[in-house]
């Protein structure tokens, strides 16, 4: 399943099945030993910054080349690699990195790519050209046998008013005329065509039945003194195959930005995933950052992971990731170091079911019917039940040891004589008499039902309080009403950031953020006269989050209902 994974992307890589992932893009901090390489300012990013300047080029080579060994091994024989750096230790990432465990002979290309933001060092006295440059590396896993898709742009507008110059009159279509003579011959290619030889010491470039074919399909053109040419049509051109060198790939629009300072446009992203990956494949970004990877792997239906040290990084994705979620979206699940008990309690109950077997290291049942109320395994088979529930009693005791038995017999008895468990149920508590006769099976038949809380399986925290105070900026002449939002939230672990939803659906219970990441609590926004729903969320350093949802009616006066 689709994952956002909170935590270092070593020890996350280290637990994952060796040739799993397809393709991986990587956009580490880079060696410029500068203080604005700390993006975020969580705990999580300051903690792994550290880590990462405790020593010089030596130690930064050393820190990342542990990285992309493991993601060598998670590639399959048909992936390949982007590494994304810039000028400060390019040559020794290409040299004592990428060359060292790709190999010389499975290097693609480095890609120039000038940022959609630069900063010319270059008028403030530097002397030096302008940087506005960054290198990406492509590697292959395995350079026969990887995927690539050549892929297109469009033709800027100059190009096609120079080339494409003529129009067909009975279409109407666009078309290039490309001179029909060789230097060299090649079967028939010498004949009379139209009156016409061709040009001294020159022949056709194709033979008269090819030229008759062209005649008849309406594809040669003649110019005025009779010499034919080929006709190429703008709207039979797939466009310019990309190369190298990437001058255009900037955000689209104003609203694509989120405030991150090296977030990378959509289209940059696309390329990549679109030429080296296919629908169903998995894309990995073990530094996920603004989350541009994962959002565009969504939209192209890829599987993705997507992972990162800062838990503003995580929450960032997540939320781009519900602006664009829709009715046929591949659900997605958050992995953080602790876990809010409403959000657990009344989630999903199948996806809850699939998360907490996997959390507790096993396998989950992807039936979901005619299972004998089994919801997953351990890696040695032996069964798993998870209820999303408190206080579970003694007749969910029964009635899973019966199914047990049932489900298998061998296994059941096998474990039984080796004084094993039979089975594991996982809820959030369990009431007195199921703890009870737990204890009789084991001390009367010898049977063993493991009982685990949710909490012993993944650390549960308190979810942050929040008050949203809004007060009134005033009105315009065509009765726009501008207010302005406060947010105050209190947590034990701090707090990040907060989003807003000024348009948010309270039926469906749908958070798309219309101002993902603000820091300091204070927005204000314009609102027409009617009802309104908002939401406002704040997220704490583990990454849970409070949610409040408040009704207006903007009119003559401005009246609240908070939900």
């Amino acid at each position: 399943m689709n994952q956002l994974i909170l935590g270092d992307c070593l020890e996350v890589m280290q637990k994952m099945d060796s040739e799993s992932v397809d393709l991986i893009y990587l956009d580490p901090p880079f060696f410029s030993n500068r203080n604005y390489e700390v993006i975020w300012g969580d705990k999580g990013e300051v903690r792994s910054f550290e880590d990462r300047w405790s020593g010089g080029i030596d130690h930064y080579i050393g820190w990342l080349k542990e990285r992309v060994a493991e993601m060598h091994r998670l590639l399959k024989p048909t992936g390949s690699i982007y590494l994304h750096c810039d000028w400060h230790a390019d040559a020794y990432i290409r040299v004592y990195i990428l060359d060292k465990i790709f190999g010389e002979n499975n290097f693609r290309n480095k890609i120039t790519w000038k940022r959609a933001t630069t900063h010319n060092d270059s008028k403030q006295g530097a002397k030096h050209f302008g940087r506005v440059c960054d290198y990406i590396y492509l590697y292959n896993k395995n350079s026969k046998l990887s995927t690539f898709n050549t892929i297109f742009e469009e033709y800027n507008k100059e190009y096609i008013e120079n080339t494409y110059n003529k129009i067909e009159p009975e279409t109407g279509r666009k078309f290039k005329a490309s001179d029909l003579s060789a230097a060299k011959p090649g079967g028939d290619t010498y004949y009379e065509w139209n009156g016409k030889f061709p040009p001294k010491n020159r022949y056709w470039a194709y033979s008269q039945a090819n030229m008759k074919k062209f005649e008849e399909e309406g594809r040669l053109y003649y110019s005025s003194t009779g010499k034919p040419y080929l006709k190429h049509y703008l709207d039979d051109m797939p466009g310019v195959s990309i190369d190298d060198l990437w001058l255009n790939c900037n955000f689209k629009t104003k609203s694509e930005r989120i405030g991150y300072p090296t977030q990378k446009p959509e289209s940059f992203m696309h390329r990549i995933i679109k030429s080296t990956s296919n629908e169903g494949d998995v894309v990995l970004d073990p530094f996920v950052g603004g989350g541009t990877t994962v959002v565009v792997a969504d939209k192209l239906d890829r599987n993705w992971i997507g992972i990162d040290q800062s838990v503003q990084a995580i929450k960032v994705s997540e939320l781009r990731l519900n602006q664009q979620q829709g009715i046929f979206s591949q659900p997605f699940l958050v992995q953080l170091h602790k876990y809010d008990y409403d959000t657990l309690r009344y989630k999903d109950a199948f996806q809850f079911e699939a998360w907490i077997v996997e959390r507790f290291g096993g396998l989950s049942n992807l039936k979901q019917r005619g299972d004998f109320g089994i919801d997953g395994r351990t890696r040695n088979g032996t069964p798993i039940q998870v209820k999303r529930s408190d206080g579970i009693g003694r007749n969910v005791i029964d009635n899973f040891k019966s199914s047990l038995e049932r489900y298998d017999k061998a296994l059941f008895e096998k474990m039984k004589a080796a004084d094993e468990p039979v089975g594991y149920i996982i809820a959030f508590s369990f009431g007195r008499g199921a703890v009870q006769e737990v204890a009789r099976l084991k001390n009367e038949d010898n049977i063993t039902i493991k009982l685990l809380t949710v909490e012993e399986i993944v650390p549960i925290a308190k979810k942050p309080k929040l008050k949203v105070t809004i007060d009134d900026i005033g009105v315009d002449a065509k009765g726009i009403r501008e207010l302005e939002f406060r947010a105050e939230a209190e947590s034990e672990a701090g707090i990040e950031f907060y989003s807003y939803d000024f348009a948010y659906n309270a039926d469906e219970k749908k958070f798309n953020p219309t101002v993902v990441l603000d820091r300091e609590g204070h927005q204000s926004y314009k609102f027409k006269p009617g009802l309104h729903t908002i939401a406002v969320k704040a997220v704490d350093s583990e990454g849970l989050e409070a949610i409040e949802v408040i009704k207006l009616k903007v009119n003559g006066a401005v009246e609240r209902e908070d939900i």
